[in-house]
């Protein structure tokens, strides 16, 4: 990431999500120029004339608790956001912050979620990657990680890049941690979340391994970059996928996600099959 970029997601944390005595119109204008869109089309989009807009974001005008929520809408600012502009605009946060254990159905499905891909390992986590659930193959990996790595808050970002942690297991470490903190700075891009600024800053610093030479290949070559890893069971090469909760209404649902690492060929579906066969939690369900 530039220092551009980064001085830009400072701004977030300042302008939008940190600063409570920021106006509405200061934080709408971060947004929408952060999601580099003009004044016109932003208004267009919103159904409201350019000059009101104009007004909103330089005070002169003060928006409705609706006008918000469209500007919300268009300029897709992630709900804990939006309850700092409703609360600047001088309304009452519109989205409630539940605990894991307060979400209902929803935590239900997801424990379904993680459950059912076992012997695969899953992990559900929140915007920081600080794990909130994991199903019992993700768990066995993360027992690996020491205490001074594992937290608590268990970090999947740091358990896997940090140097004590599970990167040198690693086969392709370079091209893991550059991916990795390319993930990390689309999600900071997306949300202006402050503790990603931190979190970027302290990966950033972990010592940065050799381009590697290795060529072996898989089965999923020319489609996705697989992780790949040394267990003592065998090498592992694993895909993985991100799933979300589609239009959450909660800040702590909309900042949740799922990620479940697959077998990238068929040796490692062999070899995730027999370590959950040795596994007498597994074994049990």
């Amino acid at each position: 990431m530039t220092s551009e970029v980064i001085d830009d997601a400072r701004g977030a944390c300042q302008n939008s999500s940190m600063d409570s005595e920021a106006g509405v119109g200061s934080m709408v204008r971060w947004w929408r120029r952060h999601r580099r869109r003009s004044q016109l089309d932003v208004a267009l989009a919103a159904d409201v004339s350019a000059r009101h807009l104009s007004c909103i974001e330089t005070g002169r005008a003060q928006p409705s608790r609706t006008m918000v929520e469209r500007l919300c809408d268009e300029l897709d600012v992630p709900l804990r956001q939006r309850n700092t502009l409703y609360l600047a605009a001088g309304f009452a946060p519109a989205h409630d912050e539940r605990t894991l254990d307060d979400l209902g159905a929803a935590r239900a499905a997801l424990d379904t979620l993680l459950r059912a891909h076992d012997p695969n390992p899953a992990v559900a986590v929140d915007i920081r990657w600080d794990v909130v659930a994991a199903n019992t193959a993700m768990t066995r990996f993360l027992s690996q990680v020491p205490p001074a790595v594992a937290g608590p808050p268990l970090n999947m970002m740091r358990a896997t890049l940090h140097p004590d942690g599970l990167f040198p297991s690693l086969l392709d470490p370079a091209q893991w941690r550059a991916n990795a903190l390319r993930r990390l700075r689309r999600q900071l891009d997306r949300t202006g979340a402050p503790e990603l600024v931190e979190l970027l800053a302290e990966l950033e610093t972990y010592p940065q391994p050799p381009d590697n030479i290795d060529d072996s290949s898989s089965e999923s070559d020319g489609i996705v970059t697989p992780m790949r890893m040394r267990t003592e069971a065998g090498d592992l090469s694993l895909l993985y996928t991100v799933t979300v909760f589609g239009s959450p209404r909660d800040v702590t649902l909309d900042e949740l996600a799922v990620e479940t690492f697959l077998p990238a060929d068929r040796a490692t579906r062999r070899l995730l099959e027999a370590m959950a066969a040795d596994d007498p939690q597994l074994t049990a369900d």
